[in-house]
């Protein structure tokens, strides 16, 4: 396994998750779509890295919920954060 390799399963796991994300915020804008078979199956994936934004923001005028969006923008830097780490590390050996 190459560095390119390890690049595209980086690449490749953020961008599935991230998916992920989307979808599961999509569902919060159908009725009873989260009580769903999927929704459940969603939320237990997703919900854990979520709740950690939750904690400390706020939805805004009680409705509207940013902290999807700050995980995702979090998602992207840790990514970059593991791609730079693994660059380091091949790059002392």
């Amino acid at each position: 396994m190459n560095l390119s390799d390890i690049y595209g399963l980086i690449n490749t796991l953020m961008t599935i998750y991230t998916y992920l994300i989307i979808a599961y915020v999509l569902l919060s804008w159908l009725p009873n779509a989260r009580e769903s078979f999927i929704g459940e199956l969603l939320g237990k994936v997703v919900e854990p890295y979520l709740s950690i934004f939750r904690k400390f923001i706020p939805p805004i005028g009680g409705m509207l919920d940013l902290s999807p969006i700050i995980a995702l923008i979090a998602l992207r830097f840790v990514g970059m954060g593991i791609i730079a780490i693994i660059e380091m590390i091949v790059g002392m050996v």
